[in-house]
């Protein structure tokens, strides 16, 4: 059985939708319950919702308790929840810092802190999650949103040095995507240089849905711990 949070669009609902095709249990956790529902209404009994906020660590504690009750276990957990209202530094604008922190890291923290006593009791399970490209390499304008994801790519390195023996560990670095990822972005500057991002190279949804079922179908002894995907023309 799969969770995934930030699942109600993007690459979270893509990733359902195949998972659920090659016969998953999937759990779906995302604020937007009107799109759950729909969601859920498309996918059929095998899958269900939790309607969560990734900032609220009773959220994840309860979207982790709610699967098991309903499945029985948790194979694989997603950390995918993610935004970036991205801005310069110049612009101050602490609000959207905050907020990115919150879900951003502090999310993935919640969700790795629900989900891991039940794997390590178990002794197996996936433990997955989405940075960024800006994880590995930062630009200007980006200097927040980056530092969460390279705070992503520190956390899910050292979770996977600590539970190596038993559990599997894979982080994410999507390049531009087809998603709703950016739509938050009040900058006036990045406005300015990007528009609404639309003019940039991305890939569908559907090639990080293929590199999720890619990392979490190998054999049990192999783990895939890091996918870098960029669309073709996107230099980094």
């Amino acid at each position: 059985m799969v969770v995934i949070t930030g699942a109600s669009s993007g690459m979270g609902a893509a990733t359902a939708r195949q998972l659920i095709g090659l016969g998953a249990k999937v759990v779906l956790a995302a604020r937007r319950e009107d799109q759950l529902k729909t969601l859920i209404d498309e996918l059929g009994r095998n899958a269900m919702y939790v309607k969560t906020d990734v900032a609220r660590r009773a959220d994840l504690d309860r979207l982790v308790q709610q699967a098991i009750e309903k499945f029985g276990h948790i194979d694989v957990f997603w950390n995918n929840a993610g935004i970036m209202p991205i801005s310069f530094f110049e612009e101050g604008l602490v609000e959207e810092w905050d907020r990115m922190i919150d879900v951003n890291i502090k999310g993935v923290l919640y969700g790795i802190n629900a989900v891991l006593p039940h794997m390590l009791q178990r002794g197996q399970g996936h433990i997955l999650a989405t940075s960024s490209v800006g994880g590995l390499k930062t630009t200007p304008g980006i200097g927040v949103y980056a530092g969460t994801k390279f705070a992503v790519r520190a956390i899910m390195d050292t979770l996977r040095e600590e539970v190596a023996q038993t559990i599997k560990v894979t982080t994410i670095y999507p390049g531009a995507t087809q998603s709703e990822l950016g739509h938050d972005i009040s900058s006036p500057r990045i406005r300015a240089l990007y528009g609404n991002l639309q003019g940039m190279p991305k890939m569908d949804e559907t090639a990080i849905a293929n590199a999720v079922i890619y990392a979490i179908s190998q054999p049990g002894n192999i783990t895939v711990n890091e996918l870098v995907l960029r669309p073709l023309g996107q230099t980094r």
